[in-house]
């Protein structure tokens, strides 16, 4: 068994409008030190596999078919092995 996290985040020069919403309501609070505000999307997963590489690739291909969209998501993918 493994868990899984992806994090799926925008690729630099996609607009990010809720980090832009984060940032103007954080400098409104008034925290004006803050000079920018990213968000992004992470996914946990438990899966059943009987190597570390065939269950990253079945990661893998599941945010390719699924959980980010290639054309505006960059996404990583690490694994921990459960005991």
């Amino acid at each position: 068994m493994y868990n899984a996290t992806v994090i799926i985040k925008l690729k630099k020069g996609v607009l990010n409008p809720e980090g832009r919403t984060v940032l103007r309501a954080l400098n409104h609070l008034g925290y004006d030190g803050v000079k920018d505000a990213k968000t992004f999307k992470c996914v946990e997963l438990t899966l059943e596999g009987d190597n570390e590489n065939e269950v990253y690739n079945k990661v893998d291909d599941m945010c390719k078919k699924l959980l980010a969209n290639p054309v505006i998501h960059d996404y990583e993918i690490t694994l921990k092995k459960i005991e």
